[in-house]
């Protein structure tokens, strides 16, 4: 099965449809969507076959300004797309960061998002690859809100018993 390639030019209301490789098969269809068919019924009829055995690779042709805008359109498109994946980054490392010392409802209520959202994030969030560091030994390493919390501490009491022993 061959596939014939077909121009399609807007002309007033319908779209004019020419096969290069067929001089004088022309079609028309209201809109593009039915310039498929409408092509190959002109190309079978031509050819005398049947539809089913003819195929189409329709070509709009716009005029200048038109494809300059949908160039613009998908320009912003891109950067749009670019834009909200930097956010999203942003987003993540701020959770990450604001989470070491603050419970995910303080960081929510400082990144303008809910504690829900901040969960969110951080479930997501992988940190950037760094060159590679030497590693702390546990007992040097900073100690997260979490880890503190897990911690038993000594009561005053048995501070002021230790002291004045």
């Amino acid at each position: 099965m061959s596939t014939y390639r077909v121009i399609a030019r807007r002309t007033g209301e319908w779209w004019a449809l020419e096969v290069p490789d067929l001089p004088g098969v022309f079609s028309q269809a209201k809109r593009l969507e039915q310039a498929d068919e409408a092509a190959r019924e002109a190309i079978a009829v031509m050819l005398d076959v049947e539809t089913e055995e003819v195929s189409v690779s329709i070509e709009p042709v716009l005029p200048d300004e038109a494809r300059e805008v949908i160039e613009a359109a998908h320009r912003a498109q891109d950067e749009a797309r670019k834009a909200a994946e930097l956010e999203r980054q942003a987003m993540q490392r701020a959770a990450a960061v604001l989470t070491r010392e603050l419970s995910q409802r303080d960081a929510g209520r400082f990144l303008g998002v809910s504690f829900q959202r901040i969960h969110q994030l951080l479930k997501a969030y992988r940190p950037p690859e760094t060159a590679r560091t030497p590693q702390r030994d546990a007992s040097s390493a900073p100690r997260s809100a979490a880890d503190r919390s897990k911690t038993p501490s000594r009561s005053k009491s048995a501070n002021r018993t230790k002291t004045a022993a």
